[in-house]
């Protein structure tokens, strides 16, 4: 099982990757130095440092605090656990409709209005407790509303990766290494930057990936902005989704990737 290396060093893979240099990322955070090389050198980054160090690297401040391997804020965790059964099943139609289709989704998800939050969200934990890269990845996935069944379906539909929902489980607890193909997948679906997570990860891609496909990028999305939804509000827009796709819901089970 490979080690988690740290943050520190998965922030120095990082700024190497894109010739950045420690001085440049405090100034674009509007950090102190000596704040920035204290964590490249092992130190322990504070929850306020992470969250301006996300917008100066173009990150989800949540994917921070997971690589960070600390605790994730209320105020960044998926509003209600009880949609992700549907919030998998709007991306996996949404993919299947044209473009302007899934703007019109994604239109519908960021106009209606946020609920309050009733509880605290709770992902399933890594069993064994995993402290790898691996680990890492399922869950920034995790937190983007997917369990390991909609980690299958969701990646069977927009990328090449075709896994049964227990190997997702695999991959968390650091029994399955990651592999250059399944770092590209999943950066495709976290709507990171392939090599940026490829270097995050300390995985080498033997060549440069290519984009994702314009459908990859707008699953990302919808991901994303289905975090702040409620479980009424997902499965309203789950409904419009399958209505916009003109299929029974029979029909869209026949089609859906055994796993």
């Amino acid at each position: 099982m490979t080690e988690h290396p740290g943050f520190g060093a998965m922030l120095a893979w990082l700024l190497d990757h894109r010739e950045l240099g420690g001085q440049e990322l405090a100034d674009r955070a509007g950090l102190n130095e000596d704040e920035v090389r204290a964590v490249l050198a092992g130190d322990s980054p504070g929850e306020e440092l992470l969250r301006r160090l996300a917008p100066a690297l173009g990150f989800h401040a949540v994917d921070l605090f997971i690589l960070a391997r600390l605790v994730v804020p209320d105020d960044m965790a998926p509003l209600d656990a009880a949609a992700a059964m549907w919030v998998k099943s709007t991306v996996t139609d949404a993919v299947r409709l044209p473009a302007a289709g899934r703007r019109e989704l994604l239109q519908l998800i960021r106009s209606l209005p946020q609920e309050e939050r009733r509880s605290s969200f709770a992902p399933k934990p890594l069993m064994p407790l995993a402290d790898s890269p691996g680990a890492s990845v399922i869950r920034m996935l995790q937190y983007r509303n997917l369990n390991w069944t909609g980690m299958a379906m969701t990646l069977a539909f927009v990328t090449p990766t075709y896994l049964s929902a227990a190997t997702y489980g695999v991959i968390g607890s650091g029994r399955k290494e990651l592999t250059p193909r399944l770092v590209t997948d999943f950066a495709a679906l976290l709507g990171i930057d392939a090599r940026d997570l490829a270097a995050l990860t300390g995985v080498i891609l033997c060549e440069v990936p290519p984009s994702p496909p314009p459908e990859a990028v707008d699953a990302a999305a919808l991901l994303w902005e289905g975090r702040r939804l409620s479980a009424a509000q997902a499965r309203h827009v789950s409904e419009i989704a399958r209505s916009m796709r003109g299929d029974s819901r029979d029909a869209h089970l026949m089609e859906l990737p055994r796993i």
